[in-house]
């Protein structure tokens, strides 16, 4: 389980530092990126680098807690992310979280790829913390 939940993160924190670096993938016009990752309501442009790389340095600190979870402050990183990770798959499901990112194909990506990935991370974070 560790090791698939490092190759996961690891793949979205590569993308986040793609994206810090003005790399546009997987499509390259930015504004169509924007409306499927981001989903705000007419949003043409992708987050800057900051908000990417501090994304990518919370998976790091994550995958890096993965292979230490008998730490004291590992296991708090780790229930940290569980939460955050729960707590955004779930609020996908909710009118709030609609209205605030109506744009598609967002909204069809989030429901049907983003929010299960969320979810799923999470409770694999949960099965690391628990299982050992």
């Amino acid at each position: 389980m560790t090791i698939l939940l490092t190759v996961i993160l690891g793949a979205i924190a590569a993308i986040h530092a793609a994206w810090g670096l003005q790399i546009w993938i997987p499509i390259r016009d930015e504004a169509a990126l924007a409306r499927a990752v981001v989903g705000g309501r007419g949003i043409d442009r992708m987050p800057g680098a900051i908000p990417c790389f501090l994304v990518v340095a919370a998976l790091l600190m994550v995958i890096a807690a993965l292979w230490m979870p008998q730490m004291t402050l590992a296991r708090l990183v780790l229930w940290g992310a569980a939460l955050v990770f729960l707590g955004r798959g779930a609020v996908s499901y909710t009118p709030f979280w609609r209205k605030l990112t109506p744009q598609e194909p967002f909204r069809s990506n989030d429901a049907r790829y983003f929010a299960p990935l969320c979810l799923a991370l999470g409770l694999g974070l949960i099965v690391i913390l628990i299982g050992g």
